[in-house]
């Protein structure tokens, strides 16, 4: 039974896991690239397999793992670096990356510089349908949509826990001045605080009497 593993890394980590991969004798299998449709970006997986380590596992118990590197949130743009120097065989792989999705790929060791595929259609796979236009749009505002709601609530939440701790401390800051005055305090400031509590102090006396 086959087994996949997903390891989800960064553009500036990917040389070090492949070669982490292959110091441990793995070998390479595939990489494709894939449009994401909702903001555009892309997505590479590069496949992996341990031949030794899966011989031993399907003698034990049938099974063998198949291990996948993934880099997620891709800007056309952005510089991808070769795993050519590493596994040369992945050079159909970066190729197609490159001439069918537009993908920056550099230090290709074999680099057919755009002319690996004959298209009638520069970059094909980047190009979008009105549907899919719409589609990812559509996700789009949804995803805003969402955001802006937690957003709000969490405003909100802060905003009740701020105006409870706010009423805690001024009933507590009411105890503690009618004991004592800071002794920072100016003595003009100091009477219209007196003055304010005593006030305070009357308004409660005649709201508990009436």
């Amino acid at each position: 039974m086959q087994k996949a593993i997903y390891t989800t890394v960064g553009i500036d980590e990917l040389l070090s896991h492949v070669q982490a991969l292959k110091g441990v004798g793995a070998r390479f299998v595939q990489m494709h690239a894939e449009r994401n449709v909702d903001d555009g970006s892309y997505r590479l997986v590069y496949t992996f397999i341990n031949v030794r380590a899966a011989q031993e596992q399907i003698a034990q118990d049938g099974n063998y793992v198949i291990e996948n590197l993934v880099v997620e949130g891709i800007d056309r743009y952005q510089e991808i670096p070769s795993i050519s120097s590493y596994y040369p065989a992945v050079f159909p792989f970066e190729n197609e990356a490159h001439d069918l999705f537009g993908l920056a790929v550099t230090d290709m060791q074999i680099d057919f510089k755009g002319f690996f595929y004959h298209v009638s259609t520069a970059e094909p796979m980047s190009v979008i349908t009105p549907e899919v236009k719409a589609a990812r749009e559509k996700a789009m505002k949804v995803r805003a949509a969402a955001e802006a709601k937690a957003r709000k609530a969490a405003a909100e939440k802060a905003a009740a826990a701020a105006a409870a701790a706010g009423e805690g401390a001024a009933s507590a800051g009411d105890a503690a001045g009618a004991a004592a005055q800071p002794a920072a305090m100016d003595p003009e400031k100091a009477a219209k605080v007196r003055a304010a509590l005593a006030a305070k102090a009357a308004r409660d006396k005649q709201k508990k009497e009436a």
